[in-house]
């Protein structure tokens, strides 16, 4: 049986009768937990998702059951099996296993961490990296995801956009100051899109994190769209911070990376 969520916005509830209200939430109870909330209890779970305890009850003991979810009897927090879910995409996708060799060809080039991410809603998600031992304080893995807005990975697939995908992008999207540098204002931000749409590249400098720089190039299919990035990461005013400048050093290197990962992209008729 389906339920119509009267409240979803039309492009998500597709044609009447289709929306399952029910997965929607039980999804949600999932990605209710992160970082900040890797444990919860009954009524933190019910808080966070907007559901009655009644209800987030229901969904957390089926998902133990399922065994997404276990419990002390007071604390839930997720298990490893909720990684396959991660893994189910990854595994449907040819772009995290054919990045993987180009990002570290280019890690060893340039002796720098490299990603590649995907645009998810305003955020970037990541779905390859290779580390290198200078690295940002936040912890990054495949599945991180951050505001599009302030890094480099994010301008490169922003700057993709068409029109009236960018303007809904700004409709939904909160753009919030994460560091003193970081742009907030929509005019600068179209203004470095436009920048970052003519050159083919981006630079982000400490926008996401002070002492973090950054410079990512666009992966594109088969038919020219952008549907991925890439980037190098660097440590800039600090102990182990990257020597060189980084437009000199790092964007021809990881441009032909970006072209070689766009190549392999197109082989594959993806």
């Amino acid at each position: 049986m389906t339920e119509q969520d009267p409240t979803a916005p039309a492009e998500e509830r597709g044609a009447p009768g289709q929306f399952v209200q029910s997965l929607a939430r039980g999804l949600g109870v999932i990605t209710a937990f992160d970082a900040r909330h890797p444990r919860m209890t009954l009524s933190d779970v019910a808080r966070r998702t907007g559901l009655t305890r009644a209800t987030a009850r229901r969904f957390l003991l089926t998902l133990e059951d399922l065994g997404y979810v276990r419990t002390d009897g007071r604390l839930f927090e997720l298990t490893p099996t909720v990684l396959q879910l991660g893994y189910s995409y990854l595994s449907s996708q040819p772009l995290p296993a054919l990045a993987a060799p180009h990002l570290e060809t280019l890690s060893a080039r340039v002796e720098e961490s490299t990603s590649a991410s995907v645009l998810d809603g305003s955020d970037i998600v990541y779905v390859a990296r290779v580390s290198t031992h200078r690295i940002m304080t936040v912890a990054i893995a495949v599945g991180t995801r951050f505001p599009a807005h302030a890094t480099s990975m994010g301008r490169v697939l922003l700057a993709g956009l068409d029109p009236e995908q960018l303007g809904e992008y700004f409709r939904t999207a909160r753009i919030e100051r994460l560091t003193e540098h970081t742009l907030t204002d929509r005019a600068a931000l179209e203004a470095d899109l436009r920048r970052v749409r003519a050159q083919g590249w981006a630079l982000v400098d400490q926008e996401l994190e002070v002492g973090l720089r950054s410079v990512a190039a666009p992966v594109t299919d088969g038919t020219g769209r952008v549907v991925a990035a890439v980037n190098v990461s660097m440590r800039v005013g600090m102990p182990g911070a990257s020597a060189g400048d980084p437009v000199d050093d790092v964007v021809p290197p990881l441009l032909e990376c970006a072209r070689r990962i766009s190549a392999d992209l197109a082989a594959t008729g993806r």
